[in-house]
C-alpha cells in the first residue's frame, strides 16, 4: 500500500497494483538517463510537459525501482495500459509533484 507522506503514489495497471516513489536513486537515475545536468534541469525539462514515450519508460521505470519493484526499462515498457495513459499520466505527475513540490508556493515553516 502506498504511503503519500513518504512520496509514494498508487498505480493500477491491468491487474497489477504498483507503488511509484521518486527516491534521491530514482532521481539520480532519470539525470542519467534524460541526460539532465541536474535536478533542477531535470525538474524544468518535466515541467516544459514535452514528453516522449521513452521519457515515460524512463519515469516510470525509475518510479517503479523507486517504490520498490524489480522491474527493468523492457519490463515496464511491456507493462498494459489497461488503466488508461490519463491514470499513468496523473500517478507520474504526483510522483513529480511530491519529489519537486509545487512550483511558487513557500516552504513549509523550519522545526
Amino acid at each position: 500500500m502506498a504511503n503519500r507522506r513518504r512520496g509514494e503514489v498508487p498505480l493500477q495497471l491491468g491487474r497489477e497494483r504498483y507503488t511509484l516513489c521518486l527516491t534521491l536513486g530514482a532521481l539520480a537515475e532519470l539525470e542519467a538517463a534524460l541526460q539532465a545536468p541536474d535536478l533542477a534541469g531535470l525538474a524544468e525539462r518535466f515541467a516544459a510537459g514535452r514528453l516522449g514515450a521513452r521519457d515515460l519508460i524512463a519515469l516510470l521505470g525509475a518510479a517503479l525501482r523507486g517504490g520498490g519493484h524489480d522491474l527493468d526499462d523492457r519490463a515496464v515498457a511491456a507493462l498494459p495500459l489497461a488503466g488508461g495513459f490519463a491514470a499513468l499520466t496523473e500517478a507520474l505527475g504526483e510522483a513529480l509533484l511530491a519529489a519537486f513540490g509545487e512550483t511558487g508556493t513557500e516552504p513549509p515553516p523550519g522545526p
